[in-house]
């Protein structure tokens, strides 16, 4: 796994950190073919000018600065103009951390102290972790400047890079506020905290990827593909008998478990 170098500074304290990606991609992917013959369809990159088809190691960037006139800059000159300051992950100041909205989070890594950084590391998580806040920082990531949040956890730091606030859409389609009645309200309290348990992420698969890999592997052993049972579509009822019918299935649930 290759890791992204940086530093985290704030006011004259610098932590050398490695970065690495927290997540990873396990989804199924397809490929593409030619319905007639099951051949595999390949995309290729050729130049507009000459025809030729063109490798990862023939492109270069450039910026289009007048209608087919374009001014090339390598990834040596964009480093090049990259300060120190700009290189490093700067601290610009602490927040409470719901006071975020996930929706600004993007790309999350872990990471991890360089040799010689491990103790202000650690100072920094445990100082974050006991005042229960993040630190809201920015960095020149490729060609932009990144905000990022540092998120403390027991085994580390978390850093997500975010959405700046013009990147965020504002939501496409408000609703009439309709009133909830006092007995609707403890119910749907009740249903929430019979359904209260600890957070374990072990626990969760993506149970359709697993159905997809079956498919797969009924196709390929030359077998019928059978089509699901059908579970019903949900149907609208009574509010407070759905929120009871509920609760109970919940503590059920529970006692069961």
């Amino acid at each position: 796994m290759i890791a992204r170098k940086s530093v985290i500074t704030f006011g004259m304290v610098a932590i050398p950190i490695a970065m690495y990606t927290a997540t990873q991609d396990n989804d199924i992917h397809f490929n593409q073919l030619h319905k007639e013959d099951n051949s595999r369809i390949r995309y290729k990159k050729t130049c507009a000018h000459c025809g030729k088809e063109i490798t990862a190691q023939d492109i270069v960037k450039g910026f289009e600065y007048d209608q087919d006139k374009y001014v090339v800059v390598t990834d040596e000159e964009i480093e090049k103009i990259k300060t120190e300051k700009e290189k490093s992950i700067q601290i610009l100041h602490f927040a409470q951390l719901n006071q975020i909205s996930p929706v600004y989070y993007n790309k999350t890594y872990q990471a991890a102290p360089e040799a010689g950084g491990e103790k202000a590391f650690e100072l920094l998580r445990a100082a974050l972790m006991t005042e229960q806040k993040i630190a809201i920082g920015k960095t020149v990531m490729g060609t932009k400047d990144t905000l990022m949040a540092i998120i403390p956890r027991e085994e580390g730091l978390l850093i997500s890079t975010m959405f700046y606030a013009d990147d965020v859409r504002e939501l496409q389609k408000q609703y009439a506020t309709p009133e909830v009645s006092q007995q609707e309200m403890n119910m749907a309290k009740t249903l929430i905290n019979s359904m209260d348990t600890p957070f374990d992420p072990a626990k969760y698969k993506d149970e359709y990827q697993i159905k997809l890999r079956s498919l797969i592997e009924t196709k390929i052993a030359g077998r019928e593909v059978v089509a699901a049972e059908s579970e019903g579509a949900g149907k609208v009822v009574d509010l407070m008998e759905a929120l009871k019918v509920s609760v109970e299935k919940a503590q059920k649930g529970k006692e069961t478990a």
